[in-house]
């Protein structure tokens, strides 16, 4: 199975199943020279992980990263970080029902008819368990981009028909790590609880949307067509599992605008650059970074394990029959989705950043950690 890698320069590779021992990564292509622990890994998985409020599956995971390798001293030597992260609660039975019988909307056909096999436990690599191994990538990508004086982030900001209005991104910062919808706008975080815990109580689910946003981008990153920042935007953000849309700047919206509405006129900063006066085309012109601040929209379809009774067949026995899926699931994606995305932004640009010389692909600046400089055995000046 190919499809596991992402990047060009900053290039990940990722392993695992969701009931398999444990889930990987390798990060290929990280410069030198950057401090790096752990800690900075977890965070972002604690925002990923499962159980953490009565909106998320209750599957007990800790998701406790292990950095195997890339390290020295608490800096990045250049070489690939290898990055475990165990799986420690997971229970195939309840998924026995389905080993021939594909669960309606998942990928247990789809897999089984490409390989002619597949892992059928917890879904095995079609799993949204995958991302885990996205985000402690992107923490990587996230703080070479701090470097830079680049920051991301992104929030709910639609769960059903429940929109949040327009917020800056120092309110996405400050208020959407504070509830448990990882909405920006507090009122309206607290509509879209209550509307997930009606759906909850059905036993079905609901899909919902993430908006997110990138500050401090230069000008210059992407090139035309196929390589542009748009379209690989688009590759990271179309492999969010349960994504249905993405898109950037007015997205859907620009069908309603005319050419001279959307149209962004040009203007002189203090500097005698030319700039934007608006930012409509949401940070991107001709597939290229135009030093605006990037945003988009990602949509997420409902989760499609739900313990409602739906029909199946089972293709040994050639019968049709009604299943439930009896589980630990979401009811709704786009909570633990926020950080996925961020990696999948992070990821993108950082590889860009490189591609463009923005990032010294050997190297970042600054302290690497005592070295001693007057003596190395292997050096001729010390024979």
């Amino acid at each position: 199975m190919n499809g596991n890698r992402f990047g060009r320069l900053f290039q990940v590779t990722t392993f695992g199943e969701s009931h398999g021992e444990a889930m990987g990564v390798t990060v290929s292509g990280c410069p030198a020279g950057l401090e790096l622990s752990e800690e900075d890994i977890q965070r972002d998985l604690d925002r990923r992980k499962p159980g953490q409020s009565k909106i998320t599956t209750s599957r007990g995971e800790p998701d406790a990263v292990s950095i195997k390798s890339g390290l020295q001293d608490g800096y990045t030597t250049g070489t690939p970080i290898g990055m475990v992260i165990e799986n420690k609660d997971a229970r195939s039975g309840k998924y026995e029902p389905f080993i021939t019988a594909p669960r309606p909307s998942h990928g247990d056909f789809t897999y089984s008819a490409k390989f002619g096999t597949r892992n059928w436990g917890g879904g095995g690599r079609s799993s949204a368990r995958e991302t885990v191994n996205w985000v402690a990538a992107g923490a990587i990508a996230k703080k070479l981009l701090a470097r830079e004086g680049v920051e991301l982030k992104a929030h709910v900001n639609q769960i059903d028909d429940i929109e949040a209005p327009a917020v800056s991104f120092a309110e996405m910062v400050e208020h959407s790590e504070e509830n448990p919808v990882r909405c920006g706008h507090p009122e309206t975080a607290e509509a879209m609880r209550e509307r997930i815990d009606e759906y909850q109580e059905q036993g079905d689910s609901i899909g919902g949307s993430i908006e997110f946003r990138a500050e401090g981008v230069p000008v210059g990153l992407g090139a035309p067509r196929f390589d542009s920042l748009s379209a690989r935007l688009g590759q990271a953000m179309m492999a969010v599992p349960a994504t249905t849309a993405f898109e950037f700047g007015l997205g859907t919206e620009a069908t309603t605008w005319t050419g001279k509405e959307r149209n962004d006129d040009w203007e002189f900063d203090d500097d005698g650059n030319p700039v934007p006066v608006e930012n409509d085309h949401g940070g991107i012109q001709g597939g290229i970074s135009s030093g605006e601040p990037i945003y988009g929209e990602v949509t997420l379809h409902a989760p499609t394990s739900i313990p409602k009774e739906q029909q199946t067949v089972d293709w040994e026995t050639g019968e049709e029959k009604t299943e439930q899926v009896i589980g630990r699931h979401d009811p709704v994606l786009p909570p633990r989705g926020v950080p996925v995305v961020e990696s999948m932004l992070a990821l993108t640009l950082v590889d860009f950043m490189l591609l463009s010389g923005r990032i010294n692909p050997d190297r970042v600046d600054g302290d690497v950690g005592e070295y001693d400089t007057d003596y190395h055995p292997s050096s001729p000046r010390n024979e």
